[in-house]
């Protein structure tokens, strides 16, 4: 299965990279192949600069060895050797009418000193940050989210859209980072369902992804904007390098682990500000989209 699911994250790295370069016209990713000391490595693109796309990345990494103690106390075992492969992506572009855009899809294995397998699961999802509020958009995205796990199974969207909303929250501010989409993780094998059933389930998600996005972008991309929707953009984005840096589980993992700094980090956006008690007007477009991120919505 992790050969498999290494192989799948690496065709569908290409497909994304591919169709993110056609979009933007001008830039171009930049690989960088690394090897990480314990065991595995990983390929970094990164895409700065650009027409559309003022930063993104879309990494790929397969790494293994001796779980972390840090991680052993987390996960709650003991001396275990591990494998994690996955692909995750971030995308900021720098039209603040057009969304800023996460996913991840990975896969775990533990094992013990005999080299068994004791324990392994699929994880994941993807979630949409705007910074204008085109409800159409978010309809849009949360509708292909939808239609990949109906494939599957008719009662994963609601569970999992409600996971991605509890999950990407800015708990210190009370708001969510963003207007969701999924999120799930330790999807083991059962009686109910097989390794192979996550797995299918997983990469539709996954081959769905260009379809919920890629729409969305072209829609907007083109659209007027003034420097002080630039500057609310700069301070939304101030939200989600706090969500980064403060609660992400796989920021925590990759620090804990001896990832690679410059790929854990390249989700961060190269221009942000945070200003002092900062507040939209009473009645702007600003203020809408707040008020959707303190009150989750359902959207299809």
């Amino acid at each position: 299965m992790k050969e498999k699911f290494y192989a799948y994250i690496q065709n569908l790295q290409d497909r994304i990279t591919a169709n993110l370069e056609a979009i933007d016209g001008e830039a171009v990713f930049k690989e960088d192949l690394w090897e990480r000391e314990e065991g595995g490595g990983g390929r970094t693109r990164v895409i700065e600069n650009g027409a559309v796309f003022e930063k993104g990345g879309v990494n790929i990494s397969k790494v293994y060895g001796p779980l972390a103690p840090a991680m052993q106390q987390h996960f709650g075992v003991g001396d275990v050797d591990f494998f994690a492969c996955g692909i995750s992506l971030v995308l900021h572009p720098k039209n603040p009418m057009v969304p800023t855009v996460h996913a991840n899809w990975r896969y775990f294995e533990m094992y013990d000193k005999s080299g068994n397998t004791v324990d392994s699961w699929f994880g994941g999802g993807q979630d949409l940050t705007p910074y204008y509020l085109f409800e159409e958009d978010a309809q849009h995205f949360h509708q292909i989210c939808k239609a990949a796990c109906d494939r599957h199974d008719s009662g994963f969207y609601t569970e999992f859209k409600r996971k991605c909303d509890e999950y990407f929250y800015n708990s210190h501010r009370g708001e969510a980072r963003g207007i969701g989409g999924l999120f799930f993780d330790y999807l083991k094998p059962s009686e109910e369902r097989s390794a192979e059933a996550w797995y299918a389930f997983v990469t539709d998600v996954g081959d769905s992804f260009l379809e919920a996005y890629v729409p969305i972008v072209e829609k907007r991309k083109d659209l007027p904007y003034n420097e002080e929707q630039r500057t609310w953009q700069e301070i939304r984005r101030g939200r989600y390098v706090e969500f980064n840096l403060v609660h992400d589980k796989g920021t925590l993992f990759g620090l804990k682990t001896n990832g690679r700094i410059e790929s854990i980090l390249m989700s961060l956006p190269p221009h942000v500000q945070w200003v002092y008690d900062h507040h939209p007007a009473p009645g702007s477009e600003e203020e809408k989209l707040v008020r959707v991120l303190e009150n989750p919505r359902e959207w299809v």
